[in-house]
């Protein structure tokens, strides 16, 4: 029995099939398709368990290829495969919605064991109760929608899925690796810095308009989200 269905989008034809080789010996079943359009046409079907995308793809890119996904609501474990290793390309990727990252050349070996942690980490769909309520934050994990002192928050799914997690943890401090491992999945060592820059994007859309800060720096630790009761007449530091 196949491990999971993958679909690889890679315009270098020697590495979709090797990708596929490899994959279809490690127990899964393989789509495959050689830029973006062709991807995302693929996915208009059965669509598949996860979904591994070269950034660099002419016509439409990985990352164009995964927003697109994102926007309408199709939330399959995207991996995004790279030459570079730029933490700008790396955070765009996450930005646009992507799961995880890896730079090439990589071993197969490493590839096989990210999917699978991919497979692992699918979400159970959370029920229509799910809200979650810490100060003046609602958070809706059924619609991921958040509301802000009542008024919408407009985040991408890693801002959302990170601050869902800091607020379930409130008042406790998370580590990068925790927030890595909880929010991105890694099993593996990568670099926290991506971390640190989706808490400023967090921080830029909370603090909107001279609100108050709620997800604070645990200088050598790691983020804690506190709610902050400021006393009437008293201005915020």
């Amino acid at each position: 029995m196949a491990a999971g269905r993958i679909l690889v989008a890679d315009d270098d034809a020697a590495i979709r099939r090797s990708l596929e080789r490899g994959l279809r010996l490690s127990g899964f079943s393989v789509l495959l398709a050689e830029d973006g359009p062709r991807a995302l046409e693929q996915l208009t079907g059965p669509g598949a368990d996860v979904v591994v995308l070269d950034v660099s793809m002419p016509g439409l890119t990985g990352i164009e290829v995964c927003r697109d996904l994102r926007t309408r609501g199709d939330e399959t474990p995207v991996l995004m495969l790279s030459a570079l290793d730029e933490l700008a390309d790396r955070v765009a990727g996450l930005q646009a919605g992507a799961d995880d990252y890896l730079v090439k050349p990589f071993a197969l070996e490493e590839l096989v064991l990210r999917i699978q942690a991919l497979l692992r980490r699918r979400p159970a769909p959370p029920t229509p109760s799910d809200l979650l309520r810490v100060g003046p934050l609602v958070i809706d994990e059924a619609t991921h929608q958040v509301k802000h002192h009542g008024a919408e928050l407009h985040l991408t799914r890693r801002e959302f899925d990170l601050l869902a997690q800091l607020a379930r943890n409130t008042g406790i401090v998370l580590g990068r690796d925790q927030l890595l491992d909880r929010v991105w999945g890694y099993d593996f060592e990568v670099r926290s810095d991506v971390v640190d820059t989706f808490v400023s994007y967090l921080r830029r859309k909370l603090e909107d308009g001279g609100r108050p800060r709620m997800i604070h720096t645990v200088r050598g630790v790691g983020f804690v989200l506190r709610i902050q009761e400021i006393p009437e007449g008293r201005g915020g530091a």
